[in-house]
């Protein structure tokens, strides 16, 4: 067992999770401290404008426009993230270190997937042998490259004794689905927009970040029409697993545009909840619903979701896991497998032939 840290940066371009998880990449022994850096506006700004300049990459080690800044800003941040963390707790001595990057582009159909961050900055800055870039071997032989997090869904599955079939579901920007069976086999894929569009939707229109607690949404209308028509796209109907780029569904927001606020965030929020609940009963259904991420914040969606899959819904948090550093402890948890040689992504979860492992480890 070992000490690792794992760092995350979201589709929701909030900032930086850090978290320390004691592992050897089959187990989880213990849940170390996590520590939150925010964006700033300016950085933020960046990311997005990062988004926009990458969707002509046609090599993954291309850095066009905003792309170049937006790398040294991740690299920047998820170094301040991980001294802070560390300088608070040197109790933790860490020894290996998981660092996702930031996504700014995935075509997984073209084989292509770009998550920036600069892995050899980092092992150099903290003294501490990284593992990065866990998509892009999975990508490279044909798989979806996402979601990455499954493995790491059961080893939580399997610590807290839950039997069954177990829904995990993480709602960041995008949402993404892990149904863990009974025998601890594993379907999982992107469901579709999880907070992208609502945060996008509610920043244009009032300039706030969010929908903070689900608040506008449990004021509002579902526009029932506008609603049907998001759902009639056939990337729905697809089978797991799949995976979408953050910005996929970007311009389905226009469903809402001439809704209030309220009503176009309970549309919104509507969207996302169903088709969660679609792909978990294409999966087959399950016997709890365990909800993390942002979403987890957000009761009206959580109360659609498990309206509409007709399965209660189980928070996180009530299960003593994280409920906003899961994909940080993830990546520590993926990055001590990716060591060992172990896979990180298998036919159920990502689509690739055979479980593979991935990721690069890169020393100081």
């Amino acid at each position: 067992m070992e000490s690792v840290l794992g760092l995350m940066s979201g589709t929701s371009m909030d900032g930086v999770d850090a978290a320390i998880i004691v592992t050897d990449g089959e187990t989880i022994a213990d849940f170390g401290p996590r520590r939150f850096r925010p964006y700033t506006a300016a950085e933020r700004e960046v990311l997005r404008a990062a988004l926009t300049d990458a969707a002509g990459i046609v090599d993954r080690a291309e850095r066009p426009g905003a792309v170049r800044q937006a790398e040294r800003i991740v690299t920047e941040s998820h170094g301040e993230a991980a001294e802070a963390l560390l300088a608070e707790h040197p109790e933790c001595k860490v020894s290996l270190v998981g660092f996702h990057g930031h996504t700014v582009f995935h075509a997984p159909d073209r084989r292509l997937t770009v998550q920036i961050g600069d892995g050899a900055a980092l092992a150099k800055r903290l003294g501490v042998p990284v593992v990065f870039d866990l998509r892009a071997a999975d990508v490279a032989a044909g798989g979806e490259g996402a979601p990455l997090v499954p493995v790491y869904h059961r080893a939580l599955v399997r610590r807290s004794a839950l039997t069954g079939t177990i829904a995990v579901v993480n709602i960041g920007g995008v949402a993404n689905l892990t149904c863990v069976a009974a025998d601890g086999s594993l379907v999982a894929g992107d469901t579709g927009p999880g907070n992208a569009l609502i945060d996008d939707f509610v920043r244009e229109r009032t300039g706030a970040a969010m929908d903070h607690d689900g608040a506008l949404a449990a004021k509002g209308t579902v526009d029932d029409g506008g609603l049907a028509r998001l759902l009639d796209h056939p990337w729905f109907d697809r089978p797991m697993p799949k995976s979408l780029d953050r910005g996929a569904f970007s311009a389905a927001a226009s469903a809402a545009a001439g809704l209030s606020v309220p009503d176009g965030v309970a549309t919104l929020t509507a969207f996302t909840s169903r088709t969660i609940a679609k792909s978990i009963v294409k999966a087959g259904g399950a016997d709890c619903i365990v909800i993390a991420g942002g979403g987890a914040h957000n009761p009206t969606m959580c109360a659609m979701i498990a309206a509409a899959a007709g399965t209660a819904v189980t928070l996180a948090g009530d299960l003593g896991w994280s409920t906003d550093f899961l994909e940080a402890e993830a990546f520590a948890y993926l990055a001590a497998r990716s060591a060992r040689g172990l896979p990180i992504t298998f036919p159920g979860t990502t689509g690739v032939s055979a479980p593979m492992t991935g990721g690069r480890l890169v020393r100081p």
